[in-house]
């Protein structure tokens, strides 16, 4: 891989995105080793036009050679790893506490708790935090001031690493979220709460029975089940190692610039496969949504969560439910089936093509079943094709009878996504 047997167009300036076409391991202390499909930025051009200095996304800052990189095409396949800034969903005084000792630029972005759907960028300056709320728009961009607008988080972490615009002071640095070897389908956080012992062995009976029921679940679009942990708390469940993450971060931080129509017909395509192999053991998921699909390293969807499945003849008295995403019998009576895992299915749908927005947009939560029962159903998003929102109308169908099957719903989406593989896109 000689650095002379190439061709250079003119020199890519700062802040361009490149990734890795062959794994570089470094020749110097000054140079900067990388993985093949690793993203880099580039930081300036040097006096010898095969090199460029960049930094990596942890910030780590060096030299790498012209010809073991290629720009980023932002248009291609769904390629990247989560980005390292991103921390999901953790409070202000946590994210306060991981940026300690405030070295000035450092920064992360969390969802926000104050306003569900959008965003805050944490960053350092001098001796504090600074909290930035991250919205979304009518149009589905996100801005900070409503001045600048984004496709995407990447974009607007880009932005501000260039220049603070605004902002208290430029992002200098991400803090990286670090993370285990395995992906976890429950929060551990909610057994590390002191439970009692009559708890604590509810809890270990519930955790014996869902390990029996995803045990027996073996299928591509269904997260597999590595091992439970019993032995004292916390409990864990441990699942196959998914390294894009949750769907709704997935869609979040990508966006329309990396991710398109015909992913987002794949993904919809592969949960309907997931959610059918559960029809077909008479299994109710119960809390199906964006944020219970996994992305594999692939770009294969897998729903996961099942700590709420049950028989398809379970009903429940009282109880909380996640109230966009639940079909109005489940919420009014406690009646669980297929049918309402459709109407959530519906629900999902909506998500995917609104790139992770939270549904009923400027609907109340304490108003969202009356305006159903009063016949609202949420618009099509943009973009969307005209049969993938017919696909969602008819999972949104208030007699649960109606309502299609997942084998239905497979087939009409397999039959749309090979439409795309040939070229006749759908409209």
């Amino acid at each position: 891989m000689s650095g002379n047997n190439f061709e250079q167009s003119k020199p890519w300036p700062h802040g361009t995105a490149v990734v890795g076409k062959y794994e570089f391991k470094g020749r110097s202390p000054e140079d900067l080793p990388f993985k093949k499909d690793e993203l880099l930025y580039i930081e300036s051009v040097t006096r010898d036009p095969h090199w460029y200095r960049a930094k990596n996304v942890k910030g780590r800052k060096g030299m790498i050679p012209y010809n073991y990189v290629k720009q980023w095409d932002q248009k291609g396949a769904v390629k990247l790893h989560a980005m390292p800034w991103f921390h999901g969903k953790i409070t202000r005084e946590k994210a306060e506490e991981l940026l300690k000792p405030y070295e000035e630029g450092l920064f992360l972005v969390r969802e926000s708790h104050n306003y569900q759907g959008d965003y805050t960028l944490s960053v350092c300056c001098g001796p504090k935090v600074d909290h930035y709320r991250v919205r979304y728009t009518d149009d589905n961009k996100l801005s900070v001031d409503d001045e600048v607008y984004f496709e995407n988080l990447t974009k607007l972490v880009q932005h501000y690493e260039k220049d603070a615009d605004g902002l208290s002071t430029r992002l200098a640095k991400p803090l990286e979220k670090k993370g285990g070897k395995f992906a976890f389908s429950v929060d551990p956080e909610s057994f590390r709460k002191g439970l009692d012992n009559k708890a604590q062995r509810t809890a270990t009976w519930e955790f014996h029975r869902e390990g029996r029921v995803w045990r027996n679940l073996s299928h591509k679009n269904l997260v597999k089940l590595l091992g439970v942990s019993l032995d004292g708390s916390p409990i864990y469940i441990v699942t196959e190692f998914c390294g894009k993450g949750s769907l709704v971060e997935y869609l979040r931080t990508r966006g329309r610039t990396v991710i398109g129509q015909k992913d987002l017909i794949g993904f919809a395509r592969d949960i309907a496969a997931g959610m059918q192999y559960l029809e077909s053991k008479l299994l109710v998921h119960r809390d199906l949504a964006a944020r219970n699909v996994l992305v594999h390293d692939d770009g294969t969807a897998k729903v996961s969560d099942f700590g709420l499945a049950r028989g398809a003849d379970f009903n429940l008295e009282g109880g909380k439910f996640p109230i966009k995403w639940t079909a109005p019998e489940a919420i009014k009576q406690g009646q669980f089936s297929t049918q309402s895992d459709v109407w959530s299915y519906g629900v999902l749908l909506w998500e995917l093509f609104s790139f992770g927005r939270t549904p009923y947009p400027r609907v109340h939560i304490d108003s969202v079943m009356d305006t159903i029962e009063k016949g609202y159903r949420m618009e099509c998003p943009d973009g969307c094709p005209q049969k993938v929102y017919i696909v969602m109308r008819d999972c949104w169908e208030i007699n649960p009878k109606l309502r299609p099957s997942f084998e239905k719903i497979y087939t009409t989406l397999d039959d749309i996504y090979r439409s795309f593989v040939t070229g006749n896109k759908c409209e």
